[in-house]
């Protein structure tokens, strides 16, 4: 059975830093692993994601250069870091498993197979 587990999340002030984790149990092969993010009155949008087993990130323009996706070797576990957070990244995180990793980078929802429960992240200013 699939399952994404997430973790982290919280509040923290403008400028500030988090770090979210996500655990894939199920899958076989290696796969891309990433997060969306929804804030309220929004749509979901792309945040970050990765090929598991080392593989290319993908990052949405919007966080460039303050997230950094990473993984844990040999297992199905992905870390998002970010720093210089501002108000505009308070939203619900949620971990996303997609198809296929040739759709990896695509931040189209209709490429996820599999969601994570979602974990709240709040930056005050």
């Amino acid at each position: 059975q699939v399952q994404l587990v997430e973790s982290g999340g919280g509040s923290v002030q403008a400028g500030g830093s988090l770090r979210l984790s996500c655990a894939a149990s199920g899958y076989k092969y290696n796969t891309c692993m990433g997060w969306f993010r929804q804030a309220p009155g929004k749509e979901r949008e792309g945040v970050a994601a990765a090929i598991t087993g080392g593989g290319r990130s993908y990052y949405a323009d919007s966080v460039k250069g303050r997230f950094t996706i990473s993984q844990e070797n040999g297992k199905n576990t992905v870390y998002l870091q970010m720093n210089s957070l501002k108000p505009e990244d308070t939203a619900m995180y949620y971990c996303a498993a997609w198809i296929s990793v040739f759709s990896c980078g695509s931040w189209s929802e209709g490429g996820v197979k599999d969601w994570g429960q979602g974990t709240q992240v709040t930056v005050s200013s």
